[in-house]
């Protein structure tokens, strides 16, 4: 079943196009990768995905409901979550009060939100933290702290931009461990991944964007294969 649809969903930025006419779908609890050279448009993609962007044209359906346009407040609501390329934490806060200023989005109470951070937390392997400072864990550490909170925020489909980039082998494991029980949790992953190892053997599905443009879209085998693909990363 149809969890997130993009239909024919471009942006423009006076005279740049960053995305031209870019369709594809996310199933309910599926994992799909968005993977492109630099400048390929992919966080653009992500951007009018949870509201930071209003398409130019084209429609971003969640669950049927047309979301394009919308504010990220009212994306988050309605179910779309997401992390940056760099982790946004407050890093003079600890690491349960990071989390809980997205449980208060669903939990208005604060003990029922710190009970709901400290599950958070714990899911992602992060609970010694709950009492330091963000500040004192480390880059791979608050890139998974912003997953967790992000979570807390209950969505439908987690969105996450490059949370594998710049860590080490046993640190991409860590992450793609985290990914694979978000899945299992019944939560839909769109992610943009330049860590191609790590992405790969995981997703359900890639969709390749080349100058804002859908170049493929298959099983992670189609897609390595394809001369296309490999020409928009390799060159000729």
């Amino acid at each position: 079943m149809k969890l997130l649809e993009v239909k024919q969903v471009s942006k423009r930025f006076g005279g740049l196009t960053a995305n031209q006419d870019v369709s594809f779908d996310v199933g309910e609890a599926q994992i799909v990768g968005l993977i492109g050279p630099n400048g390929a448009g992919k966080t653009t993609m992500f951007n009018c995905v949870a509201g930071f962007f209003a398409p130019s044209e084209g429609s971003i359906l969640l669950d049927g409901r047309d979301i394009a346009g919308l504010p990220p407040e009212a994306c988050a609501r309605a179910g779309v979550a997401r992390t940056f390329q760099i982790a946004r934490t407050f890093t003079s806060m600890t690491a349960c009060e990071n989390v809980m200023t997205a449980a208060m989005l669903r939990e208005h109470h604060v003990g029922r939100a710190r009970t709901a951070a400290m599950r958070w937390l714990a899911f992602a392997n992060l609970e010694r933290f709950a009492d330091r400072p963000a500040a004192s864990m480390t880059i791979s550490e608050q890139r998974l702290l912003a997953v967790a909170r992000s979570l807390a925020l209950q969505p439908r489909i987690l969105l996450m931009d490059e949370v594998m980039a710049g860590l080490n082998p046993s640190e991409v494991r860590l992450a793609v461990d985290v990914v694979l029980k978000i899945r299992d949790h019944g939560i839909a992953c769109l992610i943009v991944e330049h860590v191609l190892e790590g992405i790969m053997p995981i997703a359900d599905k890639i969709v390749v964007l080349d100058r804002g443009v859908k170049i493929a879209e298959g099983t992670p085998q189609e897609v390595s294969s394809d001369p296309v693909v490999i020409t928009a990363y390799l060159g000729d």
